[in-house]
């Protein structure tokens, strides 16, 4: 590797160094990884958008079949999570982004191809669900890299920063998706479009493979940036066996369960509330709305890494949950019921609300992970200045494992919630049984933050 992509002296707590060069190396690292981050969750949440235009285009699929389209890239991208989590330090952080940003053009011009033609198999098109979990993996790769770059105190925001526009993907991909198949912008290079007609003799013509080349040059682009504008650190340097440690940390665990419950459900309702909104209220067509939350939620996460750093992650994290309660109640309190046909607006807004808490939690949780482990590592250490130094290494390694595994354990909630409120309504009729032990849940959340990390003489206050 040519030297001058690779960072032999990085000490970002050193506020000489900081500002003679480490701000403006940093800055530019994590302005290169939040539109390949930005990538990665378009091409995740992609078949979201495209699976409610297959039979449009001609492919005839069942709900069943189409349902596991959705929800095959939640689970194969909160899998690879956790394999991405210890990639960093092994080949680089540099390299990495890289060579993970180019992988997303397999799923991208795979459905471009497969797309163009209806009779393409169903075992094809769930295969290309699966890659589709490349992008999901790439979230734990990414924030593990952009917080070796960032000092303690700034943390919480530059990773906010990278997992908020990062996140904002999702909204992005539900927004262009039906802009972009409704006009034949690739014409000859794509290929012709499929004409349907509609139940009032109406024919209409889309053109789904763009929903997949639109991708390419960006996927390009953001691998060539990568590859030339961003750098490896040798501190950041580890093995996997060196990274495993973290199975043995219980705050390893213990942030993993938090994560779930911010990450987890900003995930889980993007992929959930589009198909609950038409369950509970048929009148209403649910695409007009599906990409506000995923919007508000991602808009706000880098608030929640600022907040975090100026009050404390755990003090935030502890409200957070606390509100989600409240918000999930509010949400309980405008469906329909037995005596009432509901309220759509205000249970899009408590909704939206919903979405807004777990942004901030997403920033204060991964606000908590680095502070945590460099004050582990810190306190067990000798007091010299020697020691205190590898601490820091020794604390950042850990902390961006477990940032990228925290992060594979939350992505799971994209596949559960969407699939608990299928079975709470086919069981009761009603998605309140799935509410209420989402309620559970918060509450366990919340106990948990107060123990460990925001009541007073705390083990780990952060």
């Amino acid at each position: 590797m040519s030297s001058r992509y690779l960072l032999t002296r990085w000490e970002p707590e050193n506020p000489e160094f900081w500002k003679k060069e480490g701000r403006s190396i940093a800055n530019r690292n994590l302005l290169i990884s939040i539109p390949a981050l930005m990538l990665a969750f378009s091409i995740w949440m992609l078949w979201s958008v495209v699976v409610v235009n297959l039979n449009k285009a001609g492919f005839n699929l069942s709900k069943n079949q189409m349902f596991w389209l959705t929800a095959l890239p939640a689970l194969s991208g909160a899998t690879l999570r956790i394999f991405y989590s210890f990639l960093v330090p092994i080949f680089g952080g540099r390299r990495w982004t890289a060579i993970s940003t180019a992988s997303l053009l397999i799923p991208a011009i795979g459905m471009g191809f497969a797309l163009q033609d209806p009779t393409t198999s169903y075992p094809v098109l769930l295969l290309l669900a699966v890659l589709c979990g490349f992008g999901g993996g790439n979230f734990s790769s990414s924030m593990s890299n952009i917080s070796f770059f960032f000092p303690k105190a700034q943390k919480g925001l530059a990773t906010g920063l990278n997992a908020g526009i990062g996140n904002l993907g999702v909204s992005v991909v539900q927004f262009l998706t039906p802009l972009v198949i409704s006009v034949g912008m690739f014409g000859a290079l794509a290929g012709d479009g499929f004409t349907s007609t509609s139940a009032t003799g109406t024919g209409q013509t889309i053109w789904l493979q763009n929903a997949g080349f639109m991708w390419v040059p960006f996927i390009v682009l953001a691998t060539l940036a990568a590859w030339f504008g961003m750098n490896d650190i040798a501190d950041a340097k580890a093995s996997f066996s060196d990274q495993a440690i973290i199975f043995k940390r219980k705050h390893n665990w213990i942030m993993c369960w938090l994560y779930l419950g911010t990450f987890g459900s900003f995930i889980g309702f993007s992929a959930g509330l589009a198909l609950l909104t038409q369950s509970q209220f048929p009148d209403v067509n649910p695409t007009k709305y599906a990409f506000l939350g995923p919007l508000v939620g991602a808009a706000v996460r880098p608030v929640g890494g600022w907040v975090s750093d100026k009050l404390g992650g755990a003090r935030v994290t502890f409200w957070t949950f606390l509100l989600m309660i409240f918000a999930v109640l509010g949400v309980m309190f405008f469906l329909p019921g037995e005596n009432s046909s509901g309220n759509f607006f205000g249970f899009l807004a408590m909704f939206i609300v919903l979405f807004a808490l777990t942004g901030i939690g997403n920033g204060s949780t991964f606000r908590m992970i680095p502070v945590i482990f460099l004050q582990e590592r810190q306190h067990a250490a000798a007091k010299d200045e020697t020691s205190q130094r590898q601490a820091s290494i020794d604390g950042g390694k850990e902390a961006a494992a477990v940032l990228g595994f925290s992060g594979a354990i939350g992505a799971y909630g994209g596949f559960f919630i969407p699939k608990g409120f299928g079975t709470s309504i086919s069981m009761t009729g009603s998605p309140n049984a799935a509410l209420i032990a989402f309620i559970i849940f918060y509450f366990s959340c919340l106990v948990v933050t107060w123990w460990w990390y925001s009541r007073r003489n705390a083990p780990m206050p952060c």
